[in-house]
């Protein structure tokens, strides 16, 4: 027997690893494991582990129309893969590769352990294009600036890179289960078995997509994919997503470049996890205005752009892109608030948190990052309402009050924030 190990690639079909797995053995085990160090660190209402919860209660459904099931574990994977490995005398284990800085620990533990049994621990590029070193400078090392870095993605990208793995070919060689189990409850996990966020439905539009460069920054309109949460979760597969972005738009094939890069970043970077890319910007003097993280965290600033963002963000684990960019921007410029505060908040809030992505934007936010906007670049949030949200119909939709004498004053002003900040930022990097 040998195993699938189901990671961040909740799906049977076009899945890289699982692929290789049914096609090179004919007794193959697909499994998952809730990772109790990482449920230890989330809250019992995390609307995530509901969601993935449910996602592999359909994973399940799905092996067991071939016959076979998806066998769920929970505890430590250093502890269980050895374990189960030993314990059904596997030969292999085939899992798709994970880049960041804990993953690749936990792999390379369990690489060490399994080699020590004679088990073949076998990884396979599913959840980018590109990984790695496989999009690099011709010196041989890592691009830190976007642009470059997409231009050789794009001189590199064959037909072949954007190919689907058709696993459902060869799902005669899952192993065939006699008694299927049933799934763990949320309750057991320690979770509540609370009502989900709505989670948009990962089946995309094309028009949505040939317009994504005209609308894609009006918070207001319905004019984005909203797939973020099902290629963070691997729902979807990027190849999908990329083949239609190459032939309808490449303003959306950026995006899916961007993701691959941030990946690239913290794969290479990993020190960025915690600290700035850019280390110098670790001496700027954060405000500690628990005051204003507050107002910020509850979307009562007095500038209606950000608290729409934040309202949306707390009502239903999503945010608008553009959005996103301005309360960063808002929370680290304006009011100078360590970077750091905002990520750990969108990492607990966002349905769609992916860490490479979340560190990058937040980086760029701030300036600090390693393609940035630069620190003396300052979001005008009216400016930006006035811009992308001209008839406040996103506005009103999340902040109902704004124009009546509930809705707060600013807390804060614009002028003043901006010299502050360019003061503030130019004495720690002249330091």
């Amino acid at each position: 027997m040998v195993l699938f190990w189901h990671r961040r690639d909740l799906r049977v079909e076009d899945n890289a690893g699982l692929f290789k797995a049914l096609k090179e053995n004919d007794k193959v085990q697909p499994i998952f494991i809730f990772d109790q160090n990482i449920l230890a660190e989330l809250p019992s209402n995390d609307q995530r582990v509901r969601f993935i919860h449910q996602e592999i209660q359909g994973l399940k459904l799905q092996y067991q129309t071939y016959g076979s099931d998806l066998k769920v574990y929970v505890g430590n994977p250093k502890d269980l893969i050895l374990k189960i490995a030993t314990e059904h005398l596997c030969t292999k284990v085939y899992t798709n590769r994970d880049y960041e800085p804990y993953a690749l620990e936990r792999d390379k533990t369990i690489f060490s352990q399994l080699e020590k049994i004679s088990v073949a621990f076998i990884g396979t590029k599913d959840h980018v294009i590109f990984e790695k070193n496989e999009v690099q400078k011709d010196d041989g090392l890592p691009y830190t600036i976007f642009t470059p870095y997409a231009n050789k993605w794009k001189a590199r990208l064959t037909d072949n890179d954007l190919t689907s793995y058709p696993s459902e070919q060869f799902t005669k060689n899952l192993a065939q289960i006699q008694q299927i189990e049933s799934l763990i409850s949320l309750e057991e996990l320690g979770f509540l078995d609370v009502q989900i966020h709505e989670i948009p439905d990962r089946k995309f539009k094309k028009d949505i997509i040939e317009t994504y460069h005209e609308n894609r920054n009006f918070p207001y309109l319905d004019a984005t994919s909203k797939l973020s949460v099902h290629l963070r979760f691997g729902t979807i597969s990027i190849r999908k997503l990329a083949r239609v972005a190459k032939d309808r738009n490449e303003t959306y094939l950026n995006e899916l470049i961007w993701r691959d890069f941030y990946q690239m970043i913290i794969y290479h970077f990993p020190h960025s996890v915690h600290s700035s890319f850019k280390k110098q910007y670790d001496k700027i003097q954060w405000e500690q205005n628990e005051g204003h993280y507050q107002a910020w965290c509850a979307g009562k600033t007095g500038y209606p752009l950000v608290d729409a963002g934040m309202r949306e963000l707390n009502e239903t684990g999503f945010m608008h892109n553009r959005v996103r960019m301005v309360v960063a921007s808002f929370l680290t410029k304006h009011l100078l608030i360590d970077w750091r505060r905002g990520e750990a908040y969108f990492a607990q809030k966002l349905m769609d948190f992916e860490l490479a992505s979340n560190i990058g934007g937040w980086q760029w936010a701030a300036g600090c990052g390693c393609d940035a906007a630069p620190y003396f670049r300052v979001f005008n949030p009216t400016a930006q309402q006035e811009k992308f949200d001209k008839q406040k119909e996103y506005i009103l939709k999340w902040v109902p009050e704004f124009g009546t004498s509930s809705y707060p004053t600013p807390i804060i002003d614009h002028a003043f924030a901006r010299d502050r900040i360019l003061t503030r930022f130019k004495l720690a990097l002249n330091d």
